[in-house]
């Protein structure tokens, strides 16, 4: 297999990438055969998959909005993946010109995607970061540049956490990167779930197992498992909710049914 010149030495081109396989739900070019491949294994179970990941970007994208409208100019995302059309820094800048963007992957080809898409933005950087270590995130020079934990932030965990085991304590990094944060700050999520996939669980089970078949399992959470994220933060309206139903901009009747798969909420630290 050639190695294209956006991917970087370090990594195993021959070995599935969650970051990748998102890429190419979404549309993107940045994936090799053996993220497709993947991908539609787990459409032959789930064919409505893009869809929700589609519905998942168009939910970031509105919730940053909001942040923006509400003040919020700077913003941590959390497992921001492979930059695709409508990043947070693009919609942020265009609500609040001057906003803040720390971008955070664990993935060697999101990182070095992000780098290049973020030449010349002195407002946006990203970090080689993994969810689990906060600390970590917390303490990059990057972070420490752009982010004034002193003011209110809009951290997002956007479908970062189904991929997180409950043995890694999950809920213990969120708290962690919340208790550091200002009043006045949100937490913008979504989780995937059985819960409102157009299918029966056994069937959806099978897009888990491929997930999970590659080593990157894939955590289906109950929405009161979800909910617990949220310890410690006032709810948005309309609160947690299939992604299509928070503060949709169309009419939600004419979503896609697979769009309705999981849940999305943002809350608010008092």
């Amino acid at each position: 297999m050639e190695r294209p010149a956006w991917a970087p030495r370090s990594i195993d081109i021959s070995v599935p990438s969650v970051s990748r396989i998102y890429d190419f739900y979404l549309g993107g070019s940045h994936n090799f055969e053996v993220d497709r491949e993947a991908a539609r294994r787990a459409m032959e179970f789930m064919p409505g998959l893009p869809k929700i990941m589609q519905a998942n970007r168009a939910f970031m994208r509105r919730a940053v909005r909001f942040a923006a409208d509400q003040g919020i100019d700077q913003f941590l995302d959390i497992g921001s993946g492979i930059p695709t059309f409508g990043n947070v820094h693009e919609v942020a800048g265009r609500s609040r010109p001057g906003a803040r963007v720390v971008y955070v992957d664990h993935d060697p080809v999101a990182v070095a995607h992000s780098e290049a898409v973020l030449a010349g933005h002195d407002d946006a950087d990203v970090v080689a970061g993994d969810l689990l270590k906060p600390r970590e995130i917390l303490a990059a020079p990057q972070v420490r540049r752009l982010i004034d934990l002193n003011r209110p932030v809009a951290l997002l965990l956007v479908a970062i956490l189904h991929f997180v085991e409950d043995a890694d304590d999950p809920h213990a990094a969120v708290a962690e990167l919340s208790d550091a944060l200002a009043p006045g700050s949100l937490l913008v999520l979504t989780h995937a779930s059985y819960e409102g996939i157009p299918l029966p669980a056994e069937r959806a089970g099978g897009a888990v197992d491929v997930y999970k078949n590659i080593r990157n399992p894939l955590i289906m959470r109950s929405r009161e498992e979800i909910a617990r994220f949220f310890e410690g933060y006032d709810m948005v309206e309309p609160g947690l909710v299939p992604m299509p139903r928070w503060r949709p901009e169309g009419a939600v009747e004419d979503e896609d049914p697979y769009a309705f798969s999981g849940f999305a909420g943002v809350g608010r630290t008092a």
